[in-house]
């Protein structure tokens, strides 16, 4: 629902897009790195790329994501992750994500990832969080925006592992941490086998989000509400199986989407990431529209910025170009963000009333006043 104050209609272009505050809840840390650090960091690592230019090793990662395929998509984490095995770059990569999303408008990110992938050198799973959280809490102080720390479990580890990823979760949640998430492919590793870690998290009143209905159908969505009792949907964009039939067309919602309109249980829609891992064959057959236009809470995210060559910025641009989206719905994404965010009620309502609202405003008397000068002159 759009709100009542006078909407400019200037198309958003990406200069002002990224000028305008923003809110991110699904993004990888080991999936968005600079290029020019992981060669960096390779060279002190001793980790062999296939390229060494920073343009390059760039164009090499999308192209590796770019193959419809989720399990070829993630293959370009061995990288990423290969480079993030010391302390210092771990806090590094985690400090040039906060600079990063400074320079791109978001005032408020939760960067997620999965310590298991970085103990090859000895690090133990705290001293991974450690410097993670000291990069990003540095980062935090020298840009000004603020930060969540989602820790993964990963689907195809046993589920001891995922209940040791639980507990660190819930050992950090006073130091930054804001949440527990179930990461990976989903073909054959369906998020109830992990349930005891889900469990864990619920018992300590702790916050759940999980990747369900990218490379699987609805019945992954439905066993990460009901049996695992998730607050967010990652992806989630399989869905459309409950609203839509094969060919597209617009059916009696099921009783699976319309719990998730009427608990308002948010989707971490990630455009790019959803193209490139063959989820959807093109953006027009992506169904953000379908839930947007119907009132589920949608949010719109990054995934990995690295892997699929995009930034926030980038996604609501390409919601600008497919969808048609103009800035009140830019505005209301946002705030759906902000409001599902696992950060605190107070923290939330701070950043929505004195950083998304004034930001807003501050955009539509730029733009007024612009109309104004063009029809003046």
């Amino acid at each position: 629902m759009a709100n009542n104050k006078k909407q400019p209609d200037t198309k958003p272009t990406e200069d002002l897009i990224r000028a305008c505050p923003k809110v991110l809840l699904h993004d990888h840390l080991d999936g968005g790195l600079r290029p020019a650090t992981v060669i960096e960091l390779a060279e002190k690592e001793n980790v062999k790329l296939p390229e060494k230019d920073p343009q390059k090793l760039a164009e090499w990662f999308l192209r590796g994501a770019d193959k419809g395929s989720l399990s070829e998509y993630l293959e370009g984490f061995s990288v990423t992750t290969g480079v993030m095995q010391t302390e210092e770059a771990l806090s590094r990569v985690a400090y040039e994500m906060m600079e990063d999303m400074k320079k791109d408008g978001v005032v408020y990110v939760e960067t997620r990832f999965s310590p298991l992938f970085h103990t090859k050198h000895g690090l133990s799973h705290d001293q991974v969080v450690e410097s993670v959280l000291r990069g990003l809490k540095n980062g935090a102080r020298r840009f000004g925006n603020k930060f969540g720390l989602i820790i993964c479990a990963m689907r195809n580890t046993p589920p001891e592992h995922s209940l040791k990823m639980a507990e660190l979760a819930v050992r950090f949640r006073n130091q930054g941490v804001v949440g527990f998430d179930l990461a990976g492919d989903e073909l054959g590793h369906p998020p109830k086998d992990h349930l005891e870690a889900f469990h864990y998290i619920q018992r300590n009143n702790f916050y759940i989000t999980i990747h369900a209905g990218e490379a699987f159908g609805k019945e992954s969505i439905w066993q990460a509400l009901q049996f695992c009792g998730t607050h967010r949907i990652g992806h989630g964009i399989n869905l459309k199986h409950d609203i839509m039939d094969q060919d597209g067309k617009i059916i009696e919602m099921g009783n699976l989407a319309q719990y998730v309109l009427d608990r308002r249980v948010p989707l971490e829609i990630c455009l790019s990431s959803n193209l490139h891992t063959g989820t959807v064959p093109h953006l027009r057959y992506h169904p953000f529209p379908i839930f947007y236009r119907n009132g589920f809470r949608v949010t719109i995210n990054t995934d990995n910025r690295l892997m699929s060559g995009t930034s926030l910025t980038k996604e609501f641009l390409l919601g600008v170009e497919n969808y048609g989206l103009m800035w009140r719905d830019m505005e209301r994404l946002t705030l759906n963000a902000m409001k599902s965010a696992f950060f605190n009620f107070p923290a939330r309502l701070d950043i929505i009333y004195n950083v998304i609202k004034p930001g807003y405003d501050k955009l539509r008397k730029t733009l007024q006043n612009a109309g104004n000068t063009a029809i003046n002159t």
